[in-house]
């Protein structure tokens, strides 16, 4: 091989291993990062990692819902309606949380099977769904009107509720 070629190739291959150190680090900097949704069928089945961030959502089972009357916590159930999930938190919840409408919640599953959740997002109006509340409740065999439609006779009901303790 002559010297120029002999050149090129260690330059081509020491480029290569910069690239693959570099993609390396990269995502091992991102493993950490990383947190994946969960529905409460893939959490019952074993599917998700304990004690790593992850992102689990569905909807606030009715009558579920537990305030701590001395602090913040609270606790709740998440439910695809095939599996339920326990959630506990610890702050303040969102306006729009209630019960009968799509939660994404983010924390870390226990190792008893309950989450504990350091952040909870709730849907902007009643026709949103977070995408991936909507796709796990499809894998479960639920239409976008099934949960619209029990979605809109829940906040009919907390609304009736609400006028009625007025």
């Amino acid at each position: 091989m002559r010297p120029k070629r002999k050149q090129k190739l260690y330059l081509s291959l020491g480029l290569i291993a910069l690239a693959a150190i570099a993609v390396g680090l990269t995502l091992y900097a991102l493993r950490s990062n990383i947190n994946l949704f969960f529905s409460p069928v893939q959490i019952a089945a074993g599917d998700a990692p304990f004690e790593r961030q992850i992102r689990a959502g569905g909807m606030v089972k009715v009558g579920t819902v537990a305030r701590n009357p001395e602090s913040l916590d609270v606790a709740f159930v998440v439910t695809d309606y095939v599996d339920d999930l326990e959630v506990r938190y610890s702050g303040i919840l969102p306006d729009l949380f209630r019960e009968g409408q799509g939660v994404v919640v983010v924390g870390k599953l226990q190792s008893e099977g309950w989450l504990r959740a350091d952040q909870v997002l709730a849907r902007h109006d009643e026709n949103y769904m977070p995408p991936e509340v909507a796709q796990a409740l499809e894998d479960a065999g639920y239409t976008p009107e099934d949960y619209q439609d029990k979605a809109a006779e829940m906040g009919e009901r907390m609304d009736a509720q609400q006028g009625a303790s007025q």
